[in-house]
Parts: C-alpha cells; structure tokens; sequence
C-alpha cells in the first residue's frame, strides 16, 4: 500500500530556494493541456511529497532533536564529528554557515516554491475554476504549504513571505507574527475543500492533507502562539484540538510499538499526517542506520553496515520510568540477548573492547552490554573515545523497530513517521485546558479534564494513571509518548526549558560529559543561512546571530 503512494510521489522536480529566482519547471507539460484530470492533478502535486520526505527524518530531525536532551551524536575518536555540526547544536552554538541551518533553508522554501509553481500551473490550465478536482487540489497544495511554512516559522522565526511563481522581485523578511497570521487565513481559507478521513478513503487520504490534518496543525501552532506571536490562544489550541477529536476519525492504536513499525501505514488508527517512507522507493529515513546498536545487525537482520552514532541522554532516559509502561522497551541498554534470551557476544581483541587494556593480548568473548553512561575523554572535543566500550556509551533506541527490508546500499527504513497524531491532540489539549484556566471540555458525550486526557494515553501505553497534574507532569509525559518525533525543542522553548545544561550539575553518572551551551535565549530560533543572505540582501538576520 505504501508503494502505491511512494509511486505517486516519486515524480522528482528540483526546487530551489525562495532567492533563486531563476528557477524553471523541469517539465515535458504545458499549461493549456495539463492538468486535465485527477490523475494528472495527483501527478503534478507528487514532488511535493518527495521533498518533504527527503529532509524530514534526517536533517530536519537533526535540528529538532540534536539541540535537547532527546538526541546526542558524540565523536569516536574523530569519527562522527563532521566538522562538529553536532556538537554545536548540542550546545547551541551553530552559526549561519551551519550544514543543517543551511540545507534545511534550502529544503523548506525549495518545497514552497514547488508549492507556489503547482499552485501557478493550477492556475493556467483548461479546467474551470468550479471543478471539484482543481478545488481539492489547490486546497491540499495550500495546505502542504502552509505545513512547510510552519516548519520554517518554528525555526528561522522571521522569514519571506513568497505566494507566486515566478517571483517578480527578492522578498523581503517579514515578522514571526506576519507569517503566523498568513499561515493561519491560507489554513482556515481551505480547510472545509479538503477531504475527511473515513473507512472508504482512509488508503487514499493517507499522507496526504486532510481536515484533521490542518486542524492538528492549527492546534499546534495556538498552543505555540505566545512564543510565536507573544499572544497566547489556549481555547483556541484546545478547539482544535476538539476539531479532531470529534469527528470520531482516529483512535489509539491498542499496541504503542504498532504505530512505528516498518508496516506501520493507513491501517495505523491515530495517524492523522505520516510520512509513507520505503527502503527502495522513497529516502529520507534512517532511523535503522542511525538508531540502534550497529553490532545488533545479527539480532535484528538487517544489514551490517550501519552506524553506531545515535543515542539519547541518561537525563532523558531516566524520565522513562513508569512500572510496567511499553515504552520502557523502546530503548536498548544494559547487557544485550539475542531473541531466544541467549547472550548476544562478540569476539574482539581485548585492546579492541579497551583501549586502555595492558595485559596479555589476545582474543576475549564480550556479551555487548550498552551504556547509560556517556563520559567524554577529554583528549578531542566532544568525544568517547572508539573502543567497543565507548562505541556502546549512550542508550539506543527501536522506537521505530528496525527494518529488515534496509538494504546494504541505501539504509533507508521503511518506518513511517507520523507527523500528527491522536495522541499528541489529547497531549497538546490537556496542556491548552490548563494554560487557559479551562476545567473541562465535553465532547463526544465524554467530559475531558487534562488528567483524563493525560490518562488515556497513560492507559495505551500500560502505564499506572496519574492521579494528579502538573504542567511539568505533562512535558515529561510527552517525552516518553513523542520522543524523535520532531518535537522536543518546540516543547521545551515552549515550557522556558530550551536552555537547560546537560548534564545537570552535580550529576555524577555522566562527570565529563561535556557541558558548555550558549544559553542565549535568542537561540530559540536559528540564524538565516550566510549563502541565503548572499543571493537575496533583502533579507535581515535573525538578533544574536
């Protein structure tokens, strides 16, 4: 199923940023005779889709998690530095000539200039304004635009505003607030021409916008909008949120792990907007490559050349410590068994396993053990050392449980990842009830308070329920819920926490885990890329910067 969507996507057009004007339609059609149908309406929009699987799960990723305590990549011995781009949005420090601040510059307008010339070759062509498919289809490509946009405001704050193809002149910078508001009357002005997910249209619906879609994104950005705007619009995040919750279109999945499994897909209940990835058909995700324990390969049966660079903060780790909750078992730590519970070794030189090893050399058989612990040398900067024992430092993750149709050449997963789904609208609504000073909403014939909210999906993931809650109760439950799901930093500019060191002072477990963030709180958002600036002088960089 997910390849007859990927199909439909895999129509490559190559978008340039919103300052490279010069940029024309790599294609064999011609305004007068395309788009005619749905299909080819399907077929022109497919780029859109392509581009916004490419960056999503790796450098986007990146930017989200890489810079809290979700996500650390430390060298081993030099390897995985890459010129220390990780290290720097570990501690904040990332510049204007950054690789992710520029690529991903690049990959949010390149998609919004795609939008903006499928919008214009709308436009142009034959069939009348009132068809149903030409209506639909400018709704969803709006609709996709504006989700671009919201990645682009959520990150680089201040930025262009460019609607139309071809641009008639250098936009210039406008104002967080500017943005917000053209993203929220583009979303409000489409909603209603766009299709609801139902049991008839859920295979065709899927990664595509729907209403649901564009209510989850309303709802994200007014819980977001005092840091957005410096208003803030709680009963406006939590009727949204209601939006989606009454139209009795989603529910949660039965098993947590489920939802992000390689055959996760339009069978998935809660999905509200997903990525539709494939090893072979669609690039973009590497959570098997990058997540788990490289050496596991055998385990799990995927290939044997994949990395050992992610892993998470013992910090964040430990808020994962409810008794009997399945996401418990999403991460990898401690000894490792094979799946028939027999110890899972190697057999390695013992200066191979330690570097420090002086005794007599030879062979030893090692049952790999991972550790929570990350404890830095000193000897490079923000490096473990590349031994076996520090090459296991940090605590792994198969939330999205690994793949075994990676192949060797591409490493790509199949996993879909979920943009939007139910249970972050029942996380975001109890959040928004209590900011707002609101007890309660009814719907559905339910009375729901943040904590039976909170509880249901405490109750999804077998986790003893709350009897009580905090705002702070409510960040650490969206850690355990929506951990690597492109979250973490929105939620914790939006909590004040964005600038909290880790390790936490005085936490002896990681001593020499190094500390050193900028805590300049104008680096809750990112600096306009150096090369951007160099194209268009219109545009004004970001304060702090």
């Amino acid at each position: 199923m997910k390849k007859i969507l990927i199909a439909l996507a895999a129509i490559t057009i190559i978008a340039g940023a919103c300052t490279k004007l010069d940029v024309t339609p790599e294609s064999q059609y011609v305004d007068n005779n395309f788009p005619k149908t749905p299909a080819d309406y399907q077929a022109l929009i497919g780029p859109i889709y392509t581009q916004l699987a490419s960056k999503y799960a790796i450098d986007y990723f990146r930017m989200q998690e890489l810079t809290t305590d979700e996500l650390i990549l430390p060298g081993r011995d030099g390897n995985y530095d890459d010129g220390g781009q990780y290290r720097q949005h570990h501690h904040h420090t990332y510049t204007p000539d950054h690789v992710n601040v520029n690529d991903v510059w690049q990959w949010g307008f390149g998609a919004i200039n795609t939008c903006n010339r499928v919008l214009s070759n709308i436009a142009n062509s034959s069939m009348a304004p009132t068809d149903p498919s030409r209506i639909s289809s400018v709704a969803e490509v709006k609709a996709m635009r504006g989700l671009f946009y919201y990645f682009m405001m959520d990150l680089y704050g201040n930025v262009p505003i460019v609607d139309t193809f071809p641009v008639p002149e250098l936009p210039k910078t406008k104002s967080r607030l500017e943005v917000f508001q053209f993203i929220e009357k583009e979303l409000k002005a489409v909603v209603k021409s766009l299709p609801v997910k139902s049991s008839t249209n859920a295979i065709a619906t899927y990664g595509h916008p729907t209403q649901g879609m564009v209510y989850a994104l309303l709802a994200k950005m007014y819980l977001n909008a005092a840091v957005y705007t410096g208003t803030p619009r709680p009963a406006e995040a939590v009727a949204m949120c209601d939006s989606v919750i009454g139209s009795k279109k989603y529910s949660l999945d039965p098993v947590y792990a489920d939802v992000f499994a390689p055959d996760n897909g339009p069978a998935t209940l809660e999905t509200i907007f997903a990525i539709p990835y494939d090893p072979l058909l669609l690039d973009g995700n590497q959570f098997t490559r990058h997540g788990i324990m490289a050496y596991l390969w055998p385990k799990y049966g995927v290939p044997n050349n994949l990395s050992i660079s992610m892993s998470t903060t013992p910090e964040f780790y430990d808020r994962f410590n409810l008794p009997g909750d399945e996401r418990n078992a999403t991460w990898l730590v401690g000894k490792q068994y094979n799946l028939d519970s027999t110890p899972f070794t190697i057999k390695i030189p013992k200066t191979d396993l330690d570097a420090s090893y002086t005794g007599p050399k030879g062979d030893t058989t090692w049952q790999l053990e991972i550790t929570k612990a990350i404890k830095m040398t000193g000897k490079k900067p923000f490096d473990v050392g590349n031994d076996y024992l520090a090459r296991c430092m940090g605590i792994r993750s198969i939330k999205y449980y690994p793949d075994r149709a990676t192949t060797a050449a591409t490493r790509m997963s199949g996993n879909d990842m979920p943009i939007f789904r139910l249970a972050d609208i029942y996380l975001m609504k109890a959040e928004a009830l209590i900011r707002g000073g609101i007890l309660s909403t009814t719907v559905n014939g339910e009375v729901q308070t943040p904590l039976v909210l909170l509880n249901k999906v405490r109750a999804r993931a077998k986790a003893p329920l709350a009897t009580s809650l905090t705002l702070d109760d409510l960040l650490d439950e969206r850690a355990r819920e929506l951990y690597w799901e492109n979250w973490r930093r929105n939620d914790l500019i939006r909590f004040d926490k964005y600038e909290i060191e880790y390790p936490i002072p005085g936490d002896v477990a990681t001593s020499g885990y190094t500390p050193g963030m900028n805590k300049d709180p104008r680096r809750r958002i990112f600096p306009i890329p150096t090369s951007e600036r160099k194209l268009n002088t219109f545009l004004d960089q970001n304060p702090g910067y």
